[in-house]
């Protein structure tokens, strides 16, 4: 019996679990590689001899010294930061407040309303991109990142509403009814009362919103033009790809570093984001 449930164990669990992980890691681990190996590896054969594909013999930090010396890698990765903290915020801000507005307030169609905001989450940028760049050219904001803190709020605002809008439903109105007998405001007791026992599907749907704003490639390619206001996605491909010549190392090494935020946002907050997922206080 149990070496049946040990059996069992490896089967339905350990075996699964470290093809997952080898599989969810392993792209990481060869931009690692790539990111320091040297050209004299990197551009021969692996039949060669002494040349492995997966791991080196001679490890290098010259690309990524190119990468940070040679390219306007830092100017990326600064531009990426402040359009994605900056987007992130109008949009939780709006999305909080409409999320509650839609989850707490009765009023006429407010169930179409919500689904209308969703749906428009679904509409692909590049139907977008195309009367965005109109709008863009009208308040002469082309090249600046203030055209994508503009545009990248029509896409996260409606997936903060939705997100906010299931996460405020899961919390008890008893709690707020409570608040409201005792003399508070209905503004009062959503800002002392709702918002601080929502703050896991806050943290949740900026999660999600800093990662869209980080990775988006559309509009910052239309947008952006001048290569030292790139943002990194659009940066490493459009730069360091000069006709059919692939700088695979500093590739690797920009693409390596520009997942490192995500990451370490993911790995600190993770959490929280699980919890804002499943729901909060239930009625």
């Amino acid at each position: 019996m149990i070496i049946e449930r040990r059996w069992k164990k490896w089967v339905y669990f350990y075996i699964p679990m470290t093809v997952f992980v080898i599989g969810t890691l392993f792209p990481f681990y060869w931009m690692f590689i790539t990111a320091i190996r040297p050209d004299a590896e990197l551009y021969r054969s692996w039949r060669a001899a002494n040349n492995a594909p997966f791991w080196t013999f001679h490890p290098t930090l010259e690309h990524v010294r190119d990468l940070l010396e040679k390219t306007s890698f830092p100017y990326w990765i600064w531009n990426t930061f402040f359009i994605a903290v900056v987007s992130t915020m109008v949009s939780l801000f709006c999305g909080l407040l409409a999320g509650y507005a839609l989850a707490r307030l009765k009023f006429p169609m407010a169930g179409t309303l919500g689904t209308s905001i969703f749906v428009t989450y679904l509409v692909p940028p590049t139907l977008l991109f195309i009367p965005l760049a109109d709008i863009i050219r009208s308040f002469q904001l082309g090249d600046t990142p203030w055209a994508l803190i503009l545009t990248y709020p029509t896409f996260l605002i409606p997936f903060c509403t939705w997100l906010l809008l299931g996460y405020f439903k899961t919390i008890a109105k008893e709690l707020e009814e409570c608040a409201r007998i005792d003399g508070a405001t209905r503004f009062g007791a959503m800002i002392r009362i709702i918002f601080p026992i929502a703050v896991p599907g806050i943290l949740s749907a900026g999660i999600f919103a800093f990662t869209l704003s980080w990775n988006e490639f559309i509009y910052a390619l239309v947008f952006l033009s001048s290569p030292e206001k790139k943002t990194v996605p659009v940066g490493v491909v459009s730069e360091l790809i000069r006709g059919d010549i692939y700088f695979w190392g500093q590739l690797m090494a920009g693409a390596l570093l520009g997942s490192v935020p995500v990451a370490l946002v993911y790995s600190f907050f993770v959490e929280y984001s699980v919890t804002g997922l499943t729901g909060s206080v239930k009625g």
